[in-house]
């Protein structure tokens, strides 16, 4: 909340009735020198001034933003304490992923309903992780998976990325893609040289799933004989690192994201 009318040094209330020019100009600052536009709402509290006059402090709500916001500058600040710290693009960044993918997964999926949820999958889910209550009760108590408003249910977008029927029908590009090159270079044109490309689709947890076990037919093995007369066999890449890599790669991923796939 800010309150304009009350000067900051000595804390005299001074109002705005009568400096018209400076207030309209106050007042323009979250729509005109911020990107994208601030969210604000106005209220008007009278009040008597210093001078003993009839006036009003205007007070401006401003509610928390799931947006990064920045300036005419394109600069990005951040209130540390009582200072303002401008952040770099790493920090920009990071706060535009931490920022995006919380308000990304509770958000609702516009047009998804709950036949779009596979309650098969729910009911599979909940007997393993031993929840004692039905599938619909899962869904309505925890993480905001399904929410009713206004008589109607809400379908969140990690409702819709870890037990829909079709994900991909509302996240196209939420899948995983592998490529694989001849050589060690990527070429493009009428040099490319990929030699094979497979995407997987489905909920997180049958993409994960699918794209761990085809990784592991990708896998070169080498086979010797060892010491003790017994013939070894060792793998390229140990199965637990290619598994934590492409968990580690589905979990991270900014969902929000329409342009590219895992």
């Amino acid at each position: 909340m800010i309150a304009i009318g009350i000067s900051d040094i000595t804390r005299r209330i001074e109002g705005v009735d009568y400096d018209n020019r400076n207030l309209n100009e106050l007042l323009r600052v979250p729509y005109d020198f911020c990107v994208p536009t601030v969210k604000v709402e106005i209220e008007k509290i009278q009040c008597v001034d210093f001078k003993g006059r009839k006036n009003h402090v205007l007070l401006i709500h401003i509610e928390p933003s799931m947006e990064v916001h920045a300036n005419q500058a394109d600069e990005v600040f951040m209130r540390v304490g009582d200072k303002s710290k401008k952040l770099t693009f790493e920090e920009r960044m990071q706060l535009m992923y931490d920022k995006g993918e919380r308000f990304f997964e509770d958000k609702p999926v516009p047009e998804a309903n709950i036949d779009d949820i596979d309650l098969d999958v729910v009911k599979n889910y909940i007997d393993q992780i031993g929840y004692s209550k039905t599938t619909m009760e899962y869904l309505m108590e925890n993480k905001g998976f399904v929410k009713e408003k206004n008589g109607m249910m809400q379908i969140s977008s990690a409702a819709i990325l870890l037990f829909g029927k079709n994900p991909q029908l509302y996240f196209p590009r939420a899948r995983v893609r592998f490529i694989r090159y001849e050589g060690t270079e990527e070429q493009v044109g009428t040099e490319m040289n990929v030699i094979k490309d497979v995407i997987f689709e489905g909920t997180i947890l049958k993409i994960i799933t699918e794209a761990v076990a085809y990784l592991d037919t990708q896998i070169k093995e080498k086979t010797y004989l060892g010491e003790d007369g017994r013939f070894i066999t060792e793998e390229e890449y140990p199965r637990f690192v290619r598994q934590e890599m492409i968990v580690n790669a589905v979990t991270h991923r900014d969902y929000s994201i329409s342009g590219t796939d895992i």
